[in-house]
């Protein structure tokens, strides 16, 4: 059994064959999915999408610092409100993206600060975006103490990773793991606790070495899979079985097969 921690299920690229998607995701052994969301425009649509598939799909709220421009200003006080009446398992996917220079550093600062603190009012995970970012990113979390969460399509170094495992947070893996030239991630998943790993497809984007160019999709969490474990020398199914255990734990989902 395996739990993809990220999927943009809800992503105009699936409209066309999302039943098969999540078919070939069942196939692959993918039991749980957590979808986050980008903007406010996209909170009834994961809700509407997971209020289809209650045991199999769960759903985050957030605003994405790439869809900054996307946002308006009472949208984090309209977050509170919508995760306080509709069922949530993480404030997501929030987070900044220096990558961009168009996007206002501060603004990001602050949609990041207020999002990080709804998380903790309502006592949810957060998912968190840190592109080019990264050290700011850790930063900001440790002035918010108490918040858990995941850094997601995590690309630090060993020490960045030991400061999140120090802050209680776990990193996510995906795709970019099977490329051989992404050493120094090789290593850090080889070694580090395992209890800090969850295994992500971040569907539509970011596939596999071997889908290069591609659009993701959830089953190809099946390859990350097949990737960590020999990074690791463990059997697939043991580190399918924890990391699926992590993505409960953190999001505090149900035992699969059951409401």
């Amino acid at each position: 059994m395996l739990a993809d921690s990220h999927a943009h299920l809800d992503d105009h690229a699936f409209d066309a064959d999302r039943t098969e998607v999540l078919q070939r995701a069942r196939d692959a052994g993918i039991e749980q999915l957590v979808i986050p969301a980008v903007d406010a425009a996209s909170w009834a649509r994961i809700r509407e999408l997971c209020s289809t598939h209650p045991r199999s799909l769960f759903p985050a709220y957030g605003l994405h610092p790439l869809y900054l421009h996307q946002h308006a200003p009472g949208d984090v006080d309209a977050l509170l409100s919508w995760c306080g009446a509709n069922a949530a398992v993480a404030i997501g996917e929030i987070g900044l993206d220096f990558h961009l220079g168009e996007l206002d550093p501060a603004l990001q600062r602050d949609y990041f600060a207020r999002q990080l603190a709804v998380a903790r009012a309502l006592d949810l995970p957060v998912i968190v975006h840190a592109r080019q970012a990264l050290e700011e990113v850790i930063l900001t979390l440790r002035r918010h103490a108490g918040v858990r969460g995941v850094v997601h399509s995590f690309s630090g170094s060993e020490e960045q990773a030991r400061r999140l495992w120090q802050l209680g947070f776990l990193i996510g893996i995906g795709g970019p793991v099977t490329y051989e030239r992404a050493q120094r991630l090789r290593r850090i998943v080889a070694h580090m606790p395992l209890e800090f790993l969850l295994l992500e497809s971040d569907a539509p984007d970011q596939p596999d070495a071997g889908h290069r160019g591609q659009r993701n999709e959830p089953a190809r969490v099946a390859e990350v899979l097949r990737c960590v474990a020999a990074l690791r020398g463990k059997p697939e199914h043991a580190v399918a079985a924890a990391t699926a255990a992590n993505t409960r734990r953190l999001f505090r989902l149900p035992a699969p097969g059951h409401t």
